[in-house]
């Protein structure tokens, strides 16, 4: 008889099998959970890559779509300015945009602002740059100032019936003068810069206390004269003689201004001892020429607000002031146009003086402008005219292709 060990051992042993095969039931359950997440998973993967595919796709079509859509348009707004009616060697809407610019900038600073001055030991003789209207010299005791649209011009001494009738004299240049080149790039020979100009540098013989040299070409060397066509000498011996045999007006590649005085304009002729009995001014502030140079200069002359102020405009028949005032070199070759504003404004220079000397002939004597609110181009050399105009005036650079306002 079985004292029943061999039962409880029987019975252990198979409770035994039996946890060691729910245990290989439960490791196969796992391993096929595994299973189906993994293809779950894998499965997504899929799709989730097709779906980014396809949306990559929909997006990469949509964005040539609007590229090609923007290219056009751009290229046809291109298309719409260049074909555009032109406005003075620019096309209209780019026109446009320079007079809105310009309506911008005169609301915001109303040509009222102070340009910066600086001590004199900052100054440097200004570069030459530009010689329109000064191709030959203007001798000195055959200039006047012609001043127009004077308020009871008849009550000054100076009046005159037609100021176009006075004639300026003329000299042929007989030396060179100062070496000019591009500021932003050296001369390519520096052995053959003129050692007697400062091309561009502020070190010339009128900083040194030296006479200034003058010059027709800009080598250093005498040029050759342009032997002429014998039609074309007769074609212009008769343009001399149907303007009275003065020299001819508007050479320079802007042609003639539209504001040049029409034979018979009374006014005032001025000499320099007129301008000269204003209070003398001097200013030390910087030169800006649109080319991407700029000078601290030492200026000498006179307000031209003190001129106008003894030399006023005539007012319209509301009592108001002409808006422009426009300005030009004897033989008309250059001119500008500015608002009875910035003429008046502080600053605003008849300049006859440079570095405290006199101003040379290549620098605009016997008087130029000095603007400081405006770029270089505005600052004419020479002043032959001033015309008091309710109409904005000409401007050399403007007709071709420039910005009229100019301010900075």
């Amino acid at each position: 008889m079985s004292d029943g060990r061999e039962e409880r051992k029987e019975q252990e042993e198979r409770r035994k099998w039996e946890k060691e095969r729910k245990d290989r039931d439960d490791d196969r359950d796992r391993d096929w959970e595994r299973d189906g997440d993994r293809e779950r998973r894998d499965s997504r993967t899929v799709e989730l890559d097709a779906v980014v595919r396809a949306e990559s796709g929909r997006r990469t079509r949509r964005s040539f779509l609007v590229a090609a859509a923007a290219a056009e348009g751009e290229y046809g707004f291109y298309r719409w300015i260049d074909r555009s009616p032109g406005d003075q060697l620019i096309p209209r809407p780019l026109r446009k945009m320079l007079d809105f610019n310009a309506k911008v900038a005169r609301g915001v600073f109303d040509e009222r602002g102070l340009a910066p001055t600086y001590p004199v030991n900052k100054s440097m003789e200004l570069r030459t740059n530009g010689n329109y209207g000064l191709k030959m010299d203007l001798v000195p005791e055959s200039y006047r100032l012609q001043m127009v649209g004077v308020e009871n011009a008849k009550r000054f001494p100076q009046y005159v019936d037609d100021v176009t009738a006075w004639e300026y004299q003329y000299a042929a240049k007989k030396e060179s003068g100062p070496v000019e080149h591009d500021t932003k790039v050296a001369p390519k020979d520096e052995a053959k810069v003129d050692p007697n100009s400062d091309a561009g540098a502020g070190e010339g013989p009128m900083m040194q206390g030296g006479p200034a040299s003058t010059m027709v070409g800009g080598s250093g060397e005498k040029k050759e004269e342009t032997k002429l066509s014998p039609a074309f000498e007769a074609a212009f011996a008769a343009l001399k003689k149907a303007q009275g045999n003065k020299r001819p007006r508007g050479q320079e590649e802007a042609g003639m201004s539209d504001n040049t005085l029409d034979p018979g304009t009374p006014g005032l002729l001025l000499t320099m001892d007129d301008v000269t009995s204003l209070p003398h001014q001097e200013l030390v502030t910087e030169f800006k020429c649109i080319e991407g140079w700029s000078q601290v200069v030492h200026w000498g002359g006179y307000r031209l607000a003190d001129l106008i102020a003894k030399y006023p405009p005539e007012k319209k028949t509301d009592g108001s002031l002409p808006k422009y005032v426009y300005m030009e070199t004897p033989d008309g070759d250059y001119y500008c146009g500015f608002s009875l504003q910035a003429c008046q404004h502080p600053q605003s220079l008849l300049v006859t003086e440079m570095a405290g000397r006199p101003l040379t002939q290549w620098h605009g004597a016997p008087i130029r402008l000095h603007m400081p609110i405006k770029y270089g181009y505005k600052q004419i050399k020479r002043i032959g005219l001033i015309a008091y105009t309710d109409m904005q005036p000409d401007d050399y650079w403007t007709k071709l292709g420039y910005d009229w306002y100019a301010g900075l």
